[in-house]
C-alpha cells in the first residue's frame, strides 16, 4: 500500500549520524563455505516464506530512497547472485526517483554470465570477495575449488563496464597472511581496486579471536615491505577504507580496520536483512521488524517512521573492545555486509 510521498526526513540517530547507504541482503544462502563465515556443512537457511519477495524488497528500497534520503543501495547476501529475480530488482531500483547509486558485493561465481544484464539493468559497480589467487589456498578457505569461476566473474564485470571493480580480501593467520603483497600485485596488474578487511566477529561458529586476527597495522607492514604507500589526499569522509596511493599512483589500496581502527563516528550505513529486519549496526544484537508492517498493509509513511525509530537507537560504536561485548546471534551470511 503506497501513499503520497512526504518530504524526505533522514535516518538520523541520536549522535547526529545520518544513514544514506543502505545494504540490502537478498538471501542468507551461499555457494561457498568460507571458514571465517560458516561451517563446512552450511547453516539452517531461512524458511522461504520469511524471505521478502521481490515486490517487498523494491518497496522498502523505494521508501528508503524517496522518504528517508538513502542515496546508495548495496545488494549483499549470503550470495546475492543466487537470488532469482536479482536482475529485475536492480532494474526496478534504477528506475526510482531520485536514482540511487547501485552496487553489489558478491563472491563472483557466475558473475561473468549475468554481468551484461546487470549493467543494462542499471548496476553501477561490483565488489568481489577474493582472499587469495592461489588455488590451493582458495580451496582451503572456501572449501570449494572455484577460483577459476571467480576469476571469470571479475573479468566479466570489467568487460561489462561495472567499474571500478573492487576486490575485498580478508587475511587469515596460517592461511593467506603471507599473501598480502602478492594479492596487491595481482590486482594492480588486472586493474582491480583492492581493499583488505580485518576479520570481524561475525562467524557462525563464534570462533573469532582478536589474538588471531590480522590487524590493519600488520597488513600495512606486509605491504610496505614491497610497496611505497602514501596516504591518499582525498578526504575519507564516511568511507570505511583508509586509502593509500601505491608507488606514487595511480593505483591505490584500501585497508578497512573495522576492529582496530573503527570508523563508527562517521558511519552512514543501515542494513536490511533478507527477512525484512532493520539492523542499525553490523554488530547490533537488536533488530526492528519491517516485514510484519509490510504484510499487514501499513502505508509507506508508517513504515518510514518505524525505520526512523529503529535508527534513532543506534549505539555510538560497535563495542568490540568492551568487556560486555557479545557477538551478534546472526552470522555475516544472514546479515549482509
Amino acid at each position: 500500500m503506497t501513499s503520497t510521498p512526504t518530504p524526505a526526513l533522514p535516518l538520523l540517530d541520536q549522535y547526529g549520524r545520518v544513514a544514506s547507504d543502505l545494504r540490502v541482503s537478498l538471501t542468507d544462502r551461499c555457494n561457498l563455505r568460507c571458514s571465517y563465515c560458516m561451517p563446512a556443512e552450511g547453516l539452517d537457511w531461512l524458511p522461504g516464506p520469511e524471505i521478502l519477495n521481490d515486490d517487498e524488497v523494491v518497496r522498502l528500497i523505494e521508501i528508503a530512497v524517496s522518504r528517508l534520503g538513502v542515496q546508495e543501495v548495496r545488494f549483499t547476501g549470503g550470495e546475492p547472485l543466487i537470488r532469482r529475480g536479482f536482475v529485475d530488482i536492480v532494474r526496478r531500483t534504477a528506475q526510482l526517483t531520485p536514482r540511487p547509486q547501485i552496487s553489489v558485493t558478491t563472491n563472483g561465481i557466475g558473475l561473468d554470465k549475468v554481468a551484461p544484464a546487470l549493467a543494462a539493468a542499471g548496476l553501477d559497480r561490483v565488489n568481489v570477495s577474493l582472499d587469495t589467487v592461489r588455488p590451493e589456498t582458495f580451496r582451503a578457505i572456501t572449501r570449494r575449488g572455484r577460483l577459476d569461476d571467480v576469476m571469470r566473474g571479475l573479468g566479466g564485470a570489467a568487460a561489462a563496464g561495472l567499474t571500478p571493480v573492487k576486490v575485498n580480501a580478508v587475511l587469515l593467520r596460517g592461511h593467506n597472511d603471507d599473501q598480502a603483497a602478492e594479492l596487491l600485485h595481482w590486482c594492480i596488474g588486472h586493474g582491480y581496486e583492492l581493499r583488505f578487511i580485518e576479520q570481524m566477529p561475525l562467524d557462525a561458529q563464534h570462533g573469532w579471536s582478536r589474538a588471531e586476527m590480522i590487524t590493519a597495522d600488520e597488513i600495512l607492514t606486509a605491504l610496505e615491505a614491497e610497496f611505497d604507500l602514501a596516504a591518499h589526499p582525498d578526504e575519507r569522509g564516511s568511507a570505511p577504507a583508509e586509502l593509500f596511493v601505491v608507488d606514487g599512483g595511480p593505483a591505490t589500496v584500501g585497508v578497512i580496520g573495522s576492529v582496530t581502527r573503527p570508523f563508527c563516528g562517521d558511519c552512514d550505513r543501515v542494513r536490511l536483512t533478507a527477512d525484512g529486519q532493520v539492523r542499525n549496526c553490523l554488530f547490533a544484537r537488536e533488530e526492528s521488524d519491517l516485514r510484519q508492517a509490510l504484510r499487514v498493509g501499513a502505508p509507506d509513511d508508517e513504515i518510514a517512521d518505524l525505520w526512523r525509530v529503529a535508527m534513532w537507537s543506534k549505539r555510538p560504536g560497535h563495542g568490540i573492545d568492551d568487556e560486555s561485548f557479545l557477538q551478534p546471534a546472526r552470522p555475516m551470511s544472514a546479515i549482509g555486509g
